[in-house]
């Protein structure tokens, strides 16, 4: 009786993966504005046709990239919203995580930051969707503070949306640019922000 052959990732799944391995080392290294997809094509010994069978143009490379990058932001956040703190702690320690990686990639990895700051500048779609996800973390542990009686909030979508135009200037690349540039203290903003937002959602102490 033959063994039954084990599945196995797909010849066209390994070579794009390759393709968005190859591109993200060049992003974070030349910039995703000075990759060209020749480039990429030469480094993965194709021709740029074949780069084209995998991603219809250099956008699409862009976007994807894009996703694997604000998908390091998104696993932060999840992590913190699965702990068992409390909902006001989970959301101080949610926000403040995103805060300090967005500013760690400003000061550590300057082209990937440059690359988020045209994306949300831009509104690429997966900066939309990575948006709508962290809001709803954020309705998540909103939620669970009402539950538990932290917050007092009537309608938490509405919370959640509020707290992200809340701490925008906080987590867009372009904002925690201008405070950097400038010398701005965005350890105190980020504390007086947090207090702001803790009191709009009900938590008085």
């Amino acid at each position: 009786m033959m063994k039954p052959v084990s599945r196995t990732r797909t010849d066209p799944e390994e070579t794009r993966s390759r393709i968005l391995e190859v591109a993200e080392n060049f992003f974070r290294t030349i910039g995703y504005q000075k990759t060209s997809v020749a480039d990429i094509a030469a480094e993965l010994r194709m021709s740029p046709a074949n780069i084209y069978r995998f991603f219809p143009s250099k956008g699409a490379i862009n976007e994807s990239i894009c996703g694997r990058i604000v998908e390091e932001v998104a696993d932060i956040a999840f992590t913190i919203a699965r702990t068992d703190a409390p909902a006001p702690e989970k959301l101080t320690k949610l926000l403040t995580a995103i805060h300090e990686h967005n500013k760690a990639t400003l000061i550590r990895e300057k082209r990937t930051h440059d690359m988020l700051s045209a994306a949300m500048h831009e509104n690429w779609a997966t900066i939309k969707d990575h948006i709508e996800r962290m809001t709803l973390i954020i309705e998540g542990v909103i939620r669970e503070g009402i539950a538990s009686g932290d917050f007092d909030v009537d309608d938490p979508a509405e919370a959640a949306r509020c707290v992200k135009t809340a701490f925008m200037t906080f987590v867009h690349p372009q904002m925690i640019e201008h405070c950097i540039l400038h010398g701005e203290d965005t350890e105190e903003g980020l504390r007086e922000q947090l207090r702001f937002i803790l009191r709009g959602l009900g938590k008085r102490n």
